[in-house]
């Protein structure tokens, strides 16, 4: 397996970490909200618990969604096999361009890494969906840049 490669596998685990930290954060999170729901008591002023209750209500929702948006994420990254070389761009692909390099995986952002950046991001991404299909030499515009691929690992 060439330093490509294992830098490939770095990422993905590296992307799995992220995933994990945003899921155990928004359980707890919802759990907290929920707990502090819970212990609402009816004061004297009714508009004032509704009020509360309601608000309660709105943090666990935006927890939930934070929770299933993360493990949406995690179902992402479960399909892709990080130690498959890939020969063109597509789900789990390492993609070094003239203007930067993409891991496509889910959309995580920007990862510093041996000394490099990379930029975790879907395949269904704006971006990724210019890349799909590519193949080392080849050439995409995004946003008026035109990239060359120098690499699919």
């Amino acid at each position: 397996m060439n330093e490509r490669q294992q830098i490939k596998i770095k990422l993905y685990e590296h992307c799995l970490e992220q995933v994990a930290t945003r899921i155990q954060t928004a359980r707890t999170a919802l759990e907290a909200a929920q707990e502090a729901g819970n212990n609402e008591t009816r004061s004297s002023a009714g508009d004032k618990y509704e009020t509360g209750r309601a608000m309660m209500q709105m943090e666990q929702e935006k927890y939930k969604v934070q929770l299933l948006k993360a493990m949406e994420l995690k179902n992402q990254l479960a399909q892709l096999r990080p130690g498959r070389p890939a020969e063109i761009v597509q789900a789990g692909a390492l993609v070094l361009t003239d203007k930067g390099n993409f891991y496509l995986s889910a959309g995580l952002g920007k990862i510093s890494l041996e000394r490099e950046v990379f930029f975790a991001i879907s395949l269904e991404s704006p971006l990724g969906k210019q890349m799909r299909g590519k193949r080392k030499g080849e050439r995409f515009a995004f946003r008026g840049k035109e990239y060359l691929i120098g690499a699919v690992i």
